[in-house]
């Protein structure tokens, strides 16, 4: 009997341990966490589908009624999970930082040392321009300044720290002049290549983004390189000139 008594309660013990187990610990059933994974399916398709309709076109020119026919869902469930455009943009913007910060980290491990860094961030840039509309910058700062904080925030501590430990590393394997303001060096260039989204400076459809980009960053090596730099921006210039033709 007694012999018994334990098997069932073994017996009894490993089945509750199967129960919680089954459910990693969690009274919701299989069905409800299934349920969860497909409704955050469905809201990462809608910011994502938003994400890249607002790259492309900008954010005034796509209504809500446009997503949800590229989705092909109705506007009505878009509106289950976003209250209304502007938070809808701003789970946008998250994907944009998110990509931005994740391609940023990549690019610096491949990079050879800090001036093909620079060539090599500005290629990020170019590419990601053949995509985007210019005019975004300043719908967000319009119409949705709380995503517009989002990406200003992004570009004044995650961008402005990359860069600045570009030109300390730069500096340290004097590549970079010993004298400069890295603070000062740092903020000049992030509003340089910011500066290509200003419409009142470059006209949307009339200039080579890119090519612009190109003179920009040669010109901000140039003025920060020590001989040894310069030789290393000659080199990655002339082969990216070379590769062009």
């Amino acid at each position: 009997m007694i012999r018994y008594h334990r098997l069932s309660c073994i017996y009894r013990s490993s089945k509750s341990i199967k129960k919680n187990d089954g459910n990693f610990g969690n009274d919701k059933s299989f069905y409800s966490f299934a349920a969860d994974f497909e409704v955050m399916e469905i809201q990462e398709r809608i910011a994502q589908k938003a994400h890249d309709l607002f790259l492309r076109y900008g954010i005034r020119s796509i209504s809500m009624d446009e997503i949800a026919s590229q989705l092909g869902i109705s506007k009505k469930t878009i509106y289950q999970f976003y209250a209304d455009k502007d938070t809808l943009v701003d789970s946008a913007i998250d994907i944009v930082v998110k990509h931005n910060a994740n391609e940023c980290s990549m690019y610096r491990e491949q990079s050879e040392n800090p001036v093909h860094e620079i060539f090599v961030a500005a290629d990020m840039v170019k590419e990601m321009l053949k995509t985007m509309n210019p005019t975004i910058m300043y719908d967000l700062q319009k119409y949705h300044p709380a995503a517009y904080k989002k990406i200003a925030d992004h570009k004044n501590k995650f961008l402005y720290r990359q860069i600045k430990e570009n030109l300390e590393q730069g500096i340290a394997m004097q590549l970079y002049r010993p004298d400069l303001n890295t603070d000062l060096v740092a903020r000049f260039r992030l509003a340089s290549v910011f500066m290509l989204f200003n419409p009142d400076l470059f006209h949307p459809g009339k200039l080579d983004f890119g090519t612009i980009l190109e003179e920009l960053t040669v010109l901000f090596l140039y003025g920060i390189t020590s001989l040894k730099g310069q030789k290393l921006v000659q080199k990655y210039y002339q082969k990216r000139q070379g590769n062009h033709t």
